[in-house]
């Protein structure tokens, strides 16, 4: 019995990770097009439409009867909008301040302020062989994806305010969920029109202050309108399996094994957009990265890998962290 449970868990675990790299990957893709052939340059304001389509699927869905009533107190939703649109908004103005290079090395960094974060309000401690199978993954990531690295103050506060709101934000997703015992389906239907509102009012300001373009100036065609439709379609399944695999594992597993997407799309880049950049250490970066990949799955799953020191009174009990837990008990941090 227990081995069918720990069967079904790991085929429901495998098929969460695969819909998240697929749609993952599949919007980067569509994006790109969009931006590059199209020059549909609005990135906050597409976000925006994509948290409008999955507001919308949320509002049928609750109507259908496939959505629970449930609560989230507006304080966490407020605070939860506030880190999640940060987040998008840092990093666009991040990357359009800093060179790629440090860009790529503030993504990067997402994972140590994410243990951190862990650590400090979870209470989570990690083995020797997971710390260094993390770092693995990251010299692997840098090798093949940081070029030319170059820093100047407003670039590193927007890269800062971009890291550190993006990884509150990935906690918090972990934590409502727990919390306030909430399904995927529940929590997006708490957070996305909130973050749609926001970004669609803020969005075509900060394109324009971004592009020095208007939204509403662009010249849409059928075909531009079509990849639109199409990256907002699949931006409900990315918004979906980020909160599914967040919930099922934690925010630093979600952000380790997430850099398999970043592998993908630099193979899928070079086989759709052409080999410049293609190169020996680029090749060798992604080898690390994977190895480290496979280490810290085997590493973070063995007892002592990565778990959570429970502050119970009744002993000093620790459980694994890397889904969600038996009860809907809150851990007495945050």
């Amino acid at each position: 019995m227990s081995s069918t449970k720990a069967d079904r868990k790991a085929a429901g675990d495998a098929a969460s990770w695969l819909f998240n790299v697929v749609t993952s990957v599949g919007i980067i893709l569509v994006n790109k097009a969009l931006m590059a052939t199209y020059g549909y340059s609005f990135a906050t304001t597409l976000t925006g439409l994509h948290f409008a389509t999955t507001t919308l699927l949320t509002v049928v869905l609750r109507w259908l009867g496939y959505i629970q009533p449930s609560h989230l107190p507006l304080p966490d939703l407020l605070k939860f909008v506030l880190f999640a649109n940060c987040s998008i908004v840092g990093m666009n103005v991040s990357l359009m301040w800093n060179s790629v290079g440090f860009y790529q090395i503030a993504k990067l960094s997402m994972i140590p302020v994410s243990c951190f974060l862990e650590v400090v309000l979870d209470n989570v401690r990690y083995s020797r062989d997971t710390k260094l199978s993390i770092l693995v993954v990251l010299l692997g990531v840098a090798v093949c994806t940081v070029t030319d690295v170059s820093v100047n103050a407003k670039g590193f506060v927007a890269a800062v305010i971009a890291v550190w709101s993006t990884a509150l934000q990935q906690y918090y997703v972990h934590y409502l969920q727990r919390r306030y015992s909430l399904g995927s389906f529940n929590l997006l239907g708490h957070t996305a029109p909130a973050q749609a509102a926001s970004l669609l009012v803020v969005g075509p300001f900060l394109d324009y202050w971004l592009t020095n373009n208007r939204v509403d100036a662009y010249a849409y065609t059928l075909t531009s309108t079509l990849f639109i439709v199409v990256s907002c379609s699949i931006a409900v399944g990315t918004n979906l399996s980020q909160f599914i695999c967040i919930g099922r594992f934690t925010a630093v597993s979600f952000q380790v094994l997430g850099h398999m997407k970043t592998i993908l799309v630099l193979i899928l880049g070079f086989i759709f957009f052409g080999k410049e950049g293609l190169n020996l250490h680029v090749v060798v970066g992604m080898i690390i990265a994977v190895a480290g990949m496979i280490w810290y799955g085997n590493a973070s799953s063995k007892p002592g890998g990565k778990e959570r020191r429970s502050l119970s009174m009744n002993g000093n009990k620790s459980q694994k962290h890397d889904g969600l837990p038996e009860s809907t008990e809150v851990d007495a941090k945050v």
